[in-house]
């Protein structure tokens, strides 16, 4: 491999969402923020999860749903701005292979994942003493995640021609997942039909297990966790690859 080209993609990449790093990181962290401020205000001293006063609990999973929507975002939204802008034909003419290309469109979607993830972690604790009992499962959690996120990107990317098209990845199936993922509440408080239903979100294992890593409790084993999250992310890249080798509505 050589690593000149795909760094000089990787940092494209890079510089691409951190030139807007006032709509790309803090925007999304002022958001989090907000729903923090709001759902605390409502619900701190009306609900504990695990022995967990709620604005901690509430935390992790806004830090998680934060780093996994911005992952998506990044590689998704830069693959569609250069197809409906017409540059990425410039890309493609470089002699990079489709796992280099690969490999820097992701890893650059997982810094901003990670990125924003950090922001929101780093303003919380100012307010909240937010405990951290298994450091090393934050980060696998945290990077696997934007690692699949990312990659379910370049996916969307790939397939769609038009902005409403993404559009409709991020309304229809991002959102939808995240929210109902368990990052507001605690699967065990929901009926038991629900809570099967829970089990088949790959987020809900993503947040569960990154949650586990500050309090050390969780709705199910962080391993198992981890071992979806990681069987997902291979797929999903399986998939990826196969479909930049073939150039599916990359190559006309």
């Amino acid at each position: 491999m050589n690593f000149r080209g795909p760094w000089t993609l990787f940092r494209k990449e890079l510089l691409r969402f951190w030139r807007v790093s006032f709509q790309t990181v803090a925007a999304p962290v002022m958001t989090a923020l907000l729903y923090l401020l709001v759902f605390s205000h409502v619900l701190e001293g009306r609900v504990q999860v695990h022995g967990v006063n709620y604005t901690s609990f509430l935390i992790p999973g806004l830090i998680m749903m934060s780093v996994l929507q911005n992952a998506f975002a990044n590689s998704s939204s830069s693959l569609i701005q250069s197809k409906v802008m017409g540059n990425l034909v410039f890309v493609l003419l470089t002699p990079l292979s489709y796992l280099e290309f690969f490999l820097a469109f992701l890893s650059a979607s997982v810094i901003r994942g990670l990125v924003v993830g950090l922001g929101i972690y780093l303003v919380a604790i100012i307010f909240i003493d937010l405990p951290l009992a298994h450091p090393f499962l934050v980060i696998a959690f945290a990077v696997m995640g934007s690692a699949l996120l990312g990659t379910f990107g370049i996916i969307a990317g790939i397939w769609a021609d038009k902005f409403d098209q993404m559009a409709a990845f991020q309304n229809f199936i991002i959102m939808p997942l995240s929210f109902l993922s368990g990052v507001f509440y605690s699967i065990h408080s929901l009926p038991p039909f629900w809570q099967s239903v829970s089990h088949l979100n790959p987020f809900f294992y993503m947040i569960d297990g990154f949650r586990y890593g500050f309090f050390g409790v969780s709705d199910i084993s962080p391993i198992v966790s981890l071992g979806i999250v990681g069987a997902s992310f291979f797929a999903l890249s399986w998939l990826t690859l196969k479909l930049l080798k073939s150039g599916y509505k990359l190559r006309g």
